[in-house]
């Protein structure tokens, strides 16, 4: 047994261990296929590199250090963006030193735990969309002897935080960048809302309405001396069209490194499904099946408590001729018609949605030809706060 296992039992503690079968792997359980994982990074960090973008590859999706390094090691990201203070102390920790929490953060215990963060020896970045918060965090900062950056958020479409108007982020920029132990380093501009769009064209369409109002606080921040060093924004379903801007340098992709069925059904501008060609399937949920009770149905042991279906059922990977129907606490429904499954039969399902259903686990299972490579910790699983 490997020393970072020592004391864990298999199946009390742990999934797998490294060096097992495939087909020994205890379920319900998160697996990575690494070749898929791997491929799909690189393929980023080339795609980045090519156009002349920095990648900060998005830690609320995997919630794990050891995925985050080798996005740096592998694919070249440059950081992480994480959405919770709670996050950004675990990659902290972790060792990943250029972290941005693209988010508001106004709670004053987690304002005080955040301006201790750059003591820890990263490179911390946070999102402002209120004048008020600006002197908050710089009393932090100041208090514990940090320095915090800043990017101001514009709402470019998504209808969620961020200001609205040109003048609006200049004044705030302006705030940052006059007060002590701040500096003002860009804009957050994800338009998240646009993201899971099926069409191409309607993608487009709301990428370009988003760059219009980039572009006009760009213009309004250099008329008034302010040159942002970072335009972050840019996701999954958008990469490309924020490469192509002109005014973007910096992506903030996640999803695409381990896919979903959500994502997986949009269409890449020849009307191919993304999941088929652009990116591959990295990550699914290892099931079994429990029950043959009842003719053309069986039951696995993946229910709610171990994936989102936010944003729809499972699907069965590689399989056609059965289908998840359904799901309760601890079971999950398979219509099986032509009663093809047998008992402790495993299963690998494409989870709807990849990011919450990786806050729902401890571990991945990363598997190279049928064999158990590593077992890697959802590092900051259930950190929300």
């Amino acid at each position: 047994m490997n020393a970072p296992f020592d004391g864990l039992e298999l199946g009390y503690d742990v999934p797998a261990l490294p060096g097992m079968d495939e087909a020994d792997i205890q379920t319900p359980c998160l697996i990575l296929d690494l070749d898929a994982l791997e491929r799909n990074i690189r393929k980023m960090g080339d795609y980045a590199r090519t156009h002349g973008m920095r990648h900060r590859s998005h830690g609320k999706m995997h919630k794990s250090v050891d995925v985050q390094k080798l996005q740096e090691h592998l694919g070249g990201a440059v950081g992480v963006c994480c959405q919770k203070v709670s996050e950004a102390e675990v990659f902290a920790r972790g060792g990943i030193r250029d972290i941005l929490v693209s988010n508001e953060v106004r709670d004053p215990a987690k304002i005080d735990r955040l301006a201790r963060l750059p003591s820890w020896g990263a490179r911390i970045i946070v999102c402002v969309d209120d004048l008020a918060n600006v002197s908050e965090l710089s009393a932090a900062a100041q208090k514990h002897g940090t320095t915090l950056e800043c990017l101001v958020e514009i709402d470019c479409g998504q209808g969620r935080c961020g200001v609205d108007t040109p003048s609006a982020a200049t004044a705030i920029a302006q705030a940052i960048a006059a007060a002590p132990a701040l500096i003002f380093t860009g804009i957050q501009a994800y338009q998240g809302g646009m993201q899971h769009l099926e069409n191409y064209v309607d993608r487009k369409a709301q990428l370009d309405e988003a760059v219009v109002r980039v572009k006009a606080v760009v213009e309004d921040l250099r008329a008034a001396g302010l040159k942002p060093e970072l335009i972050s924004g840019g996701g999954t379903g958008s990469y490309y069209f924020e490469s192509g801007s002109g005014v973007y340098n910096e992506l903030q992709c996640g999803s695409y490194a381990f896919m979903d069925a959500d994502y997986g059904r949009i269409l890449d501008r020849h009307g191919h499904r993304i999941d088929q060609g652009e990116w591959k399937n990295a990550l699914f949920i290892l099931t079994s099946v429990m029950s043959r009770a009842k003719p053309g149905q069986a039951v696995c042991d993946a229910g709610l408590k171990v994936q989102s279906v936010d944003s729809g059922l499972p699907v069965i990977h590689g399989r056609d001729d059965v289908k998840y129907v359904s799901a309760s606490d601890e079971h999950g429904v398979i219509e099986d018609m032509h009663d093809v499954l047998r008992i402790n039969e495993k299963l690998k399902l494409i989870p709807g949605h990849c990011d919450p259903t990786c806050n729902l686990h401890d571990w991945y299972v990363g598997v190279r030809n049928g064999r158990v490579e590593v077992v890697w910790p959802v590092s900051a699983r259930g950190k929300a706060y």
